[in-house]
């Protein structure tokens, strides 16, 4: 590969932006296509469909060959509270392979006891994110029942593109939440995309049960790719 395109590459991966390397096999040429660049025709439609599965390989368009060498960031896993249902899921979702940072300002709970082996920020999400931004290879999970905790990373990620977004909370605190933001300026559209109650709804009764049923609903939005179809369970 081109050290120039290298260099790209590996800047491009530093800062979790998809790319894809395309090679040429008739001529041996490379290019570096970031997600979202305008790609027309048929090598257009293979390059979307490779940053959808993530998966490298070769493609044939209009009787040329290309090989398709895929690099997509890891999928993350940001939890907005160290509670409970947050020791619980945290290594649930380690060990099913998402990169996990769990962020909450109170100290007595966001301690390495209760969080052992978790990547975990004692800060307010407004100060944690200005270090880890949320990308669209993020899901965030708001479950501190506190706006002035939950709202700000809420809003961060509808505007970033999380491709999940739930928050704890009945659904009378959800209304609450969506008056509020409304009023900080976003789209009801796009509030929208906050799954409330969180989790797929299998009757989730205590916090294991919740982190199951939490997990289960981020990772149908990762591999599924609708996120605001996946129904959602009721809370109390």
């Amino acid at each position: 590969m081109d050290p120039n395109l290298l260099k790209k590459l590996n800047a491009a991966r530093r800062e979790r932006k998809a790319v894809i390397a395309v090679t040429d096999l008739g001529d041996g040429r490379d290019r570096l296509v970031h997600k979202g660049d305008a790609v027309a025709g048929d090598l257009g439609a293979a390059l979307e469909a490779a940053f959808r599965t993530g998966k490298s390989g070769l493609a044939s368009v209009e009787g040329r060959e290309f090989f398709l060498n895929v690099h997509v960031p890891p999928a993350r896993l940001v939890i907005i509270g160290a509670v409970h249902i947050s020791q619980v899921l945290a290594p649930m979702a380690r060990m099913a392979g998402f990169d996990v940072l769990v962020i909450d300002p109170r100290t007595a709970f966001a301690t390495p006891e209760r969080f052992e082996g978790t990547d975990l920020a004692d800060d307010w999400p407004e100060d944690a994110l200005k270090e880890r931004p949320l990308d669209a290879f993020t899901a965030l999970v708001a479950v501190t029942h506190d706006p002035k905790i939950d709202d700000f990373p809420l809003i961060e990620a509808l505007r970033a593109g999380c491709f999940y977004i739930g928050a704890l909370g009945s659904k009378k605190t959800h209304a609450r939440r969506v008056d509020r933001l409304g009023e900080a300026g976003l789209a009801a559209s796009l509030i929208g995309r906050i799954a409330a109650p969180i989790g797929l709804d299998i009757g989730a009764a205590n916090p294991p049960e919740i982190a199951v049923a939490i997990l289960a609903q981020v990772v149908a939005a990762l591999r599924q790719r609708t996120p605001a179809a996946v129904p959602a369970r009721d809370e109390a």
